[in-house]
């Protein structure tokens, strides 16, 4: 995992990449021939206390909906959850830095529980904040990062952003894993970044930005810092086969559109939704 910058203090403090969120995230789109995008910077992003995360919304969240944060399930303030365990509706009065554009932070945010997190099949938290969307836009002119409800594309352009370095990374989508495996915990359907997306620890729970629909495509969560096989920070790649691939210094994300399904009104967390495929407790 890109784990926590208090977990990587024996690796070299590098930095991270970047986010954008939509209306203040996302500026005036320039052209380049046929393809337009869109510009990222700070805004919306968050620097948790050991990892970055980001302010998110779903293409049908409501102004008054209360306001969801995205990071990593190893980011949790509890530590890392189990294999096979997962989190619902646990209390929580953990606070993030809210960033604006330049990366400046502008507030600081509550949260009044973990709606839901897991390291199992990917590497999510998502916490409910206390305050609403609308509350949040009016104090601070911020708006929440959209996750796409679409499954990322491989070639893509991306950008990812460190909340807690204040970094953005460019980079492309370079393909898709079918399992990568890290010591005890196994995710599906992993994003693979080209090299130039070379992430450290703290950059955890980055949000990951298609830079034609400025939407959010994934989560950072890990990369292979030593080459080791299927180990802590080492993670390889297994697929349909069993074959194992192992690629020092290449770093992943999980993919966010699977979370689309499973929240309901009010921002709710349910399981139970149609299409929901996120694992249930």
């Amino acid at each position: 995992m890109k784990k926590s910058f208090v977990g990587a203090l024996g690796v070299v403090c590098a930095l991270l990449f970047a986010a954008a969120g939509t209306a203040p995230a996302v500026g005036a789109p320039p052209t380049t021939g046929k393809t337009t995008v869109k510009a990222v910077d700070f805004a919306g992003t968050v620097a948790l206390s050991n990892c970055s995360g980001s302010v998110i919304r779903m293409p049908g969240s409501q102004p008054d909906d209360p306001a969801l944060v995205l990071s990593n399930g190893h980011c949790l303030e509890t530590g890392f959850p189990g294999a096979g365990e997962v989190i619902t509706d646990r209390p929580s009065s953990r606070t993030f830095s809210l960033l604006g554009a330049s990366g400046s932070r502008v507030a600081t945010l509550r949260a009044d529980k973990v709606s839901y997190a897991t390291m199992t099949d990917t590497d999510i938290s998502i916490y409910q904040l206390t305050r609403t969307y609308a509350q949040i836009q009016r104090s601070y002119g911020i708006s929440a990062l959209t996750l796409n409800d679409r499954h990322p594309v491989a070639g893509s352009a991306i950008k990812v952003v460190s909340g807690y370095w204040k970094r953005i990374y460019g980079c492309n989508v370079d393909g898709f894993v079918y399992r990568l495996k890290e010591a005890d915990w196994t995710w599906k359907d992993s994003v693979r970044y080209t090299s130039s997306c070379n992430t450290i620890g703290g950059t955890s729970g980055s949000p990951v930005i298609d830079t034609t629909t400025g939407k959010v495509v994934a989560v950072n969560n890990t990369g292979n810092e030593d080459g080791a096989t299927c180990s802590e920070n080492n993670p390889c790649e297994v697929d349909e086969n069993g074959s194992v691939t192992i690629r020092q210094g290449i770093n992943y994300a999980q993919e966010t559109y699977i979370i689309v399904p499973c929240i309901g009104i009010g921002n709710k967390v349910d399981l139970s939704l149609p299409g929901c495929t996120l694992p249930k407790p």
